[in-house]
């Protein structure tokens, strides 16, 4: 059981789609992740023992680009580490509680991975969630600016679209900003539109590619449809409208089912880890590394902008552009910036007057 679960996530993380049949054994982790355990890389998650931080430091742990896990939380991450340390597998856990062990937490990072903060519950909305977590995104951006100012950060803390710039003001007022390390987590808006693209296509999932540009909530979520591979004429206009509001309501279609008990913590989680997974290897050199993400972009008149990104061993090597977009995804662009400008500007003031 533990060898084809170890196989069949691996395998997943490696291609960004669905836990596969078991391979050949031999093939176990060389046809997933790498079998060479390459350079020794640190990856701190900041609220490690929240609903995202636990099943994150699971997949953070098989990934075996990760030599040291450092797992941090205000607490509970003693237990969460003590438990995800004896899987026998390269990283070396540690766990840290309280913000006196932040710095310990930090230091000597190559990435950071920030799911800390309040996760949505039924009737929330994300200026609800801005209250709670902009104050804990300034506070945890602060420290990393202090203990490891050179390593990637990826944020998944809600609400993306303005805990980004909250977090690229704090490292402007430290001296230590550089665009190319700040990345906002769309990942699992990319998971979305694929697999709900592949059901309705009917075509495997695993083949299935599917930019998503733009924000990280609501509106601002644009999936190009247009351009997602493999390509099929099976879909109808409605069909593409409907896909791409399931896509931007993802979450509270999640929120919604679980009843109050939960927001998607888990697939987050799985987003998360293949997002974490592509920055690892474009910090080892492998080429042509190209997921979708939240960061500081010039392809349109906003500051921040989620598109295709070229990853590399600083971190982002090139913004990519919109490519040709269909009609619909054209006004879908134009109906977004509004509500993603404000969203920006808020993080903005809130890093300055603070």
């Amino acid at each position: 059981m533990r060898t084809f679960l170890l196989r069949s996530m691996a395998s997943a993380l490696r291609r960004g789609g669905a836990p596969s049949s078991p391979a050949p054994s031999s093939h176990i982790l060389r046809r997933s992740f790498s079998v060479e355990s390459g350079p020794e890389r640190k990856v701190a998650i900041l609220g490690a023992a929240g609903g995202i931080g636990q099943p994150l430091s699971l997949l953070m742990k098989l990934n075996p680009l990760v030599s040291r896990l450092a797992l941090y939380d205000i607490a509970g991450t003693p237990g969460v580490a003590a438990d995800v340390s004896h899987i026998n597998t390269r990283a070396e856990v540690k766990g840290y509680a309280a913000e006196e062990q932040l710095g310990q937490a930090l230091e000597g990072s190559d990435l950071v991975i920030i799911p800390a903060g309040v996760p949505r519950k039924p009737g929330m909305t994300r200026d609800d969630l801005f209250n709670i977590n902009a104050g804990i995104v300034k506070s945890l951006c602060t420290a990393i600016a202090k203990y490891c100012p050179d390593a990637l950060v990826n944020m998944i803390s809600n609400p993306v679209n303005s805990t980004v710039p909250i977090a690229a003001e704090v490292f402007k007022k430290a001296g230590t900003y550089d665009e190319k390390k700040l990345f906002g987590v769309t990942m699992l808006d990319v998971v979305r539109a694929k697999t709900f693209y592949a059901g309705k296509a009917n075509v495997p999932v695993s083949e299935v590619n599917v930019p998503v540009v733009g924000g990280h909530a609501g509106i601002t979520i644009l999936p190009l449809f247009s351009q997602a591979t493999p390509a099929t004429n099976a879909l109808s206009e409605d069909d593409i409208k409907a896909l791409t509001k399931r896509t931007q309501d993802g979450g509270t279609e999640v929120v919604e089912a679980k009843a109050g008990k939960g927001s998607a913590t888990l697939s987050m989680a799985y987003a998360g880890a293949i997002f974490a997974d592509a920055c690892l290897k474009g910090l080892n050199g492998v080429p042509d590394i190209v997921e979708c993400s939240f960061v500081q972009s010039s392809i349109t008149e906003l500051p921040f902008f989620a598109s295709k990104v070229r990853l590399g061993k600083n971190g982002v090597e090139e913004v990519l552009g919109l490519g040709t977009l269909s009609e619909y995804e054209k006004q879908g662009l134009e109906n977004l910036k509004a509500e993603l400008k404000a969203s920006i500007e808020k993080g903005i003031k809130f890093a300055k007057d603070n």
